[in-house]
């Protein structure tokens, strides 16, 4: 099994705008700790894992490249409007490559801990691999 999956959302636009629905009974089984996003994005954001986590990660506006290390391989993927990653186990994850105005919303299972980060790729592939 994949330790993540990508998923496109439906997207319902008319003259008024666009509307984009998370039911997220239909992909996690978890409960829902946090939200953030990330906009006004400068540099490469991520460069780490954390630990016992399972998260949604939505590209709400613009274009990103995600990067998830799953403790085997790095895996890229481009996040388009509407696309959203599944991440059933921690990852290794960066996001590069965030076009002008780029938004990008994250949903977690676990609350902030600093002590749960994990920022060396070799540290997380000997604990998760």
């Amino acid at each position: 099994m994949s330790r993540f999956e990508k998923i496109k959302l439906n997207i319902f636009k008319d003259e008024r705008g666009a509307l984009v629905p998370i039911e997220l009974h239909k992909y996690v089984d978890w409960p829902v700790k946090r939200i953030y996003y990330v906009n006004h994005v400068t540099a490469p954001r991520g460069g780490h894992a954390v630990r016992d986590e399972k998260k949604i990660y939505v590209c709400q506006q613009g274009t990103i490249k995600g990067r998830l290390h799953d403790g085997e391989k790095w895996n890229d993927i481009d996040l388009d409007e509407g696309d959203a990653i599944i991440m059933k186990e921690p990852c290794f994850r960066e996001f590069n490559e965030w076009s002008f105005g780029s938004v990008l919303l994250a949903i977690s299972s676990v609350n902030y801990r600093p002590d749960d980060y994990i920022y060396d790729l070799d540290e997380f592939i000997k604990e998760y691999s």
